[in-house]
């Protein structure tokens, strides 16, 4: 009996231990495919046609923003300001990628407070806007948050001032630093 019992407990162990170890191997979550490695996209800029011309975007089609209150390749948008506006980073010792209509000479990173790597363009730091839905929408363009205005870039690394054909409002709440 003592046998039967300890048999059954080594079995259900090692039927335990597999199932952990099978959901472990591929990084993934239990048997789903894993997600493609976002380090490439993250560190990455091209260019996209929109309604405000041709625009910066990062490796998955979200536009890239600059703030006017960066006048370095350091970042000033910290708390709240970066939950709003997320900056683009690099991981490690990553380096930036130029994608499609991006120039490579335009690249770099700024170290941002607690030493995260920010990418850059054309000295100016890259945010993405947390109020754009889906890659392509320009949602931030133009607004003035945290203390200044955000814009988005052209493949030369000029901010674009003109605002969208026909903007449409924005289904979203936009977050504001609560200043008047």
């Amino acid at each position: 009996m003592r046998n039967t019992i300890w048999t059954a407990v080594c079995a259900a162990a090692a039927v335990l231990w597999a199932a952990v170890l099978s959901g472990c191997s591929d990084g993934g979550d239990g048997g789903s495919s894993p997600s493609p490695s976002p380090t490439k996209k993250e560190g990455t800029v091209q260019v996209r046609s929109s309604d405000l011309g041709r625009i910066l975007v990062d490796g998955t089609g979200r536009t890239l923003y600059l703030f006017e209150a960066d006048k370095s390749s350091r970042s000033t948008c910290e708390g709240g300001c970066a939950q709003a506006w997320p900056p683009v980073v690099v991981k490690g010792k990553a380096e930036p990628e130029a994608g499609t209509g991006a120039r490579s000479e335009l690249l770099g990173t700024g170290e941002r407070e607690g030493g995260e790597r920010q990418v850059t363009y054309d000295g100016h730091p890259l945010y993405r806007y947390e109020g754009d839905e889906k890659p392509g929408d320009t949602e931030g363009q133009g607004l003035d948050q945290f203390g200044a205005e955000w814009f988005v870039l052209d493949p030369s690394g000029k901010k674009i001032t003109r605002e969208e054909k026909e903007k449409k409002p924005s289904k979203k709440p936009r977050q504001t630093d609560g200043g008047y």
